[in-house]
């Protein structure tokens, strides 16, 4: 019931905030294990968040675990969106799920596996070879926290703002934003955890 109105019961990811404004947070977010997917959202009736089921599936929220061991790994917060820019510089994914857009329309989303795992070597292999274990490094992010539903166009706004703070205050922004989103689809919209983050140097 608690989840309905926001409360959030699993891991997120730990950070250091470096500055914090009364418009953002600067953040740094230490090395961390992800489990990723990239996909064509045609793939899944158009729908940009289609991975979550397969990542889902690795870990075991959703029946038995499709992974070598099999394991049981614990759900993580929040889920990340990355939507389809035209930048065509990668740039590295935080976050338990992480969803990234290119230039090509592909989707990559991404889960943040519990900090118990250290290395990629330490996760469970997938069975399903769609989806990659892999390790970020330190990350470094200005983010902006709301509620309410993340549409496109309340993100773009919030983007926008935060980018134009961010190089204000001399930033620079490296890349595209992330979409975090913290409560699962059936969480009151008014209970809703919602953050942008923009990668700086």
């Amino acid at each position: 019931m608690g989840m309905v109105f926001g409360k959030i019961t699993v891991e997120t990811p730990k950070y250091e905030v470096v500055q914090s404004s009364a418009d953002y947070e600067i953040r740094k977010y230490p090395p961390a294990v992800a489990a990723e997917v990239t996909y064509d959202p045609s793939q899944f009736k158009g729908n940009k968040d289609g991975g979550f089921s397969l990542l889902a599936n690795y870990i075991g929220a959703l029946g038995n675990p499709q992974n070598a061991k099999p394991e049981k790994i614990a759900m993580t917060a929040p889920v990340i969106t990355k939507s389809p820019g035209n930048e065509s510089e990668k740039i590295p994914m935080t976050a338990p799920v992480v969803t990234k857009g290119d230039n090509n329309n592909m989707v990559t989303m991404q889960f943040l596996l519990p900090a118990t795992y250290k290395t990629a070597e330490e996760a469970p292999k997938p069975l399903d070879e769609r989806v990659v274990i892999k390790e970020e490094g330190e990350r470094k992010y200005g983010v902006v926290k709301f509620g309410g539903v993340a549409t496109d166009k309340v993100v773009e706004e919030k983007v926008e703002n935060l980018k134009k703070s961010l190089e204000r205050d001399g930033y620079k922004v490296i890349g595209q934003f992330l979409l975090a989103r913290y409560n699962p689809p059936w969480t009151l919209p008014a209970f809703r955890t919602n953050e942008v983050m923009l990668p700086v140097e």
